[in-house]
């Protein structure tokens, strides 16, 4: 092979994402080779190819031959055994020094056994979280590399290139260490499962509790999108209420079953952050309810059983609709917050030294939970580095004191009338017990040593105590 037909960077999976992410680079001047077993997805990258920079591969040995050494090889596969499977496959052909890149969503706990091994073994390796879906792939994605700093240091030019840009700056940054990367890119998707089953609820309030028509809920996510609350999960909502199947009078959304699926990424979030003694409610309540839609059976069957009565919520709409605004942008920062508090504390048990500045302004483009309020978000961490939590942020205090009203109006007359808004309920009990200088948690401990002997632990006096609370007969 000639040195005109050596390739830059190599794509392993072209799939959607992975040829997507092919054409940016091609487009940005990098001559890429793509790996794909089924030869028709290398076929249409190179018919997609602008500038003709791209080659498509269905031989192993042939795609890792061509790239120019030290290779660079990122892998865009499901994440779990497929990507052991991968570097398996791929080890044999490589030359100590070469760059591999994971670059799907594997959980953070594979990503730091396999940083290990490929270290020993002289390959350099570092975890990508990447987010933006189909079309950030394509025109701009944000990206989490985190692992070996070296290797991405090789990498940061097409990074950086092929990144979203907002104000200039490229959505990449450097992490941190091991796993970072990975974990940082769960967390992402723990907030974005929050923030969807938020935007669920509304819809629910909106069409079962104001009995709106699609029309005037899709202008009021609209209307949302332009103000304070602009982000990208509301804008493809409002794009959702505005989409008829050809042939059709009216919205697809109406004949979508209502059983949500997922892959994971929420359910590793709640795990972690239990693990981590970070609560999170509002993401375990979203992931919650996505696996409650599935019993789509019993619902029916509870349906039948319980009042037919249809809830209906007796207020003036108009005023509704601002409690209902202010309602929304509370839970959006409060599961922002909650998020940030468990990058915190991950940050400090796995030694990560994350800059929750630099992930907050990587991710106000490109990716899924991108919205207006991450230039708050930013500018908290920006001025205290080591902010303990997002909610003791001046500034950000200012807002949640401005709107938590609404939040109450909304969650009182939600259960009056029988609507669920168990998101909704989340973030405001998250809060009211976070702003409690003393909770209730003394009859806790108190149960625990009576029933246990788990003892207790007194205010003002060192040492741990415990009490025969019933006399012994």
């Amino acid at each position: 092979m000639s040195a005109t037909d050596k390739y830059d960077f190599g794509m392993i999976g072209l799939g959607t994402m992975g040829r997507n992410l092919l054409l940016n680079m091609g487009d940005h001047g990098v001559k890429g080779a793509g790996f794909d077993k089924d030869a028709s997805k290398g076929a249409l990258l190179e018919q997609e190819s602008t500038h003709k920079n791209l080659k498509g591969f269905s031989d192993v040995k042939e795609f890792v031959a061509c790239l120019n050494t030290p290779r660079a090889i990122m892998m865009l596969v499901p994440a779990g055994k497929i990507v052991d499977d991968v570097i398996a496959e791929l080890l044999p052909l490589l030359d100590k020094g070469d760059i591999l890149i994971d670059g799907g969503n594997s959980h953070f706990t594979d990503t730091n056994r396999r940083v290990k091994e490929l270290e020993s073994k002289g390959f350099h390796f570092f975890g990508m979280g990447i987010s933006g879906g189909e079309e950030g792939a394509r025109k701009g994605p944000s990206m989490m590399p985190g692992g070996d700093k070296d290797a991405y240091n090789v990498m940061k030019p097409i990074l950086e290139a092929i990144a979203a840009k907002v104000d200039g700056a490229p959505c990449v940054t450097y992490i941190g260490p091991g796993a970072s990367g990975h974990f940082v890119k769960m967390v992402h998707n723990g907030i974005e499962y929050g923030i969807m089953q938020l935007i669920a609820e509304t819809y629910e309030i909106l069409k079962k509790g104001l009995k709106l028509d699609n029309a005037a809920i899709g202008k009021v996510f609209t209307e949302w999108n332009e103000g304070r609350l602009q982000s990208f999960l509301l804008e493809i909502t409002k794009d959702i209420f505005a989409y008829k199947a050809p042939g059709t009078d009216h919205l697809l959304l109406d004949d979508i079953k209502d059983e949500a699926r997922a892959k994971g990424t929420g359910k590793w979030t709640s795990q972690v952050a239990m693990d981590l003694q970070a609560p999170m409610p509002t993401i375990d309540t979203a992931v919650s309810m996505r696996d409650l839609s599935k019993y789509k059976a019993l619902r029916e069957k509870a349906a039948g059983v319980y009042s037919k009565v249809e809830p209906e919520l007796k207020v003036d709409t108009n005023e509704f609709l601002k409690s209902l605004e202010q309602a929304f942008y509370f839970n959006m920062i409060i599961t922002y917050a909650q998020g940030m508090h468990l990058l915190s504390n991950a940050s400090e048990e796995y030694k990560y030294e994350l800059k929750l500045d630099e992930i907050a302004k990587i991710w106000r483009g490109g990716c899924i939970i991108r919205s207006e309020f991450l230039n708050d978000i930013y500018n908290a961490y920006q001025k205290d580095a080591k902010l303990a939590h997002l909610l003791l942020d001046g500034e950000v205090a200012k807002i949640i004191t401005e709107v938590v009203q609404g939040s109450r109006t909304v969650v009182s007359a939600g259960t009056a009338a029988g609507i669920a808004t168990p998101g909704y309920a989340a973030c405001l009990s998250y809060f009211d017990a976070f702003r409690s200088k003393r909770m209730p948690s003394n009859l806790i401990q108190a149960q625990r040593d009576y029933f246990g002997a788990h003892t207790y632990e007194l205010i003002g006096k060192e040492g741990t105590f415990h009490t025969q609370w019933v006399p012994k007969s």
